[in-house]
């Protein structure tokens, strides 16, 4: 578990260190959810992993966004040292949220990252903001909990609330899911935002 910013950056110190004590390359990875919100300084909360949206494959001048699971065998080296060393649970490095890929990311999501760099080779894009209520709400719909504080702690506007609602509905197009978003936003006080959708 992660107690803030400090151990999380920590963490991909040490993860940069192993990935060059394998002789690997550089590794990006794009990241979000409770990590990538402390260290960016939205909340301040504790976190059991650092969620890998995806990595990114640059060639000449082109980037390309990777969907994150399963990891390399060098990286999966890499964060289990990291895991033994730290006392961190087992997927500390997860790759999980890569599964939002099969359907599509925020267009311009790489525009408003925020660039970390750790060490010699690991370099990390956070989520921006935008991005990040985008997720949120779609997790907060699904699951509610910490995803739903988080989602309150970035305070999106009505505007905020409506791109994040429709990208939302592309990942369940289904009626029952328009109409358990519909019924999330009005308990939240945002019904013309309901009436949008």
């Amino acid at each position: 578990m992660f107690e803030g910013k400090a151990e999380i950056e920590k963490a991909l110190a040490a993860l940069s260190e192993q990935l060059e004590a394998l002789g690997a390359g550089i590794v990006e990875m794009v990241v979000c959810g409770g990590a990538a919100l402390n260290v960016l300084g939205y909340v301040h909360r504790t976190t059991k992993d650092v969620d890998v949206v995806a990595l990114v494959e640059k060639n000449e001048g082109s980037i390309s966004l990777i969907k994150a699971g399963p990891f390399s065998p060098l990286i999966k080296q890499a964060a289990d040292k990291v895991q033994k060393d730290f006392n961190l649970s087992e997927n500390w490095l997860n790759p999980g949220p890569a599964s939002v890929m099969d359907f599509g990311l925020p267009k311009g999501l790489m525009e408003r990252t925020e660039t970390r760099f750790y060490g010699k080779l690991l370099i990390i894009h956070y989520l921006g903001r935008h991005d990040q209520i985008h997720f949120k709400l779609h997790a907060a719909v699904d699951q509610g909990g910490k995803h739903f504080d988080d989602l309150l702690a970035l305070n999106p506007s009505s505007q905020e609330f409506v791109d994040a609602a429709r990208w939302s509905m592309t990942h369940d197009p289904s009626e029952g899911f328009r109409l358990i978003l519909k019924d999330f936003l009005k308990r939240i006080g945002h019904g013309d935002v309901a009436a949008k959708l």
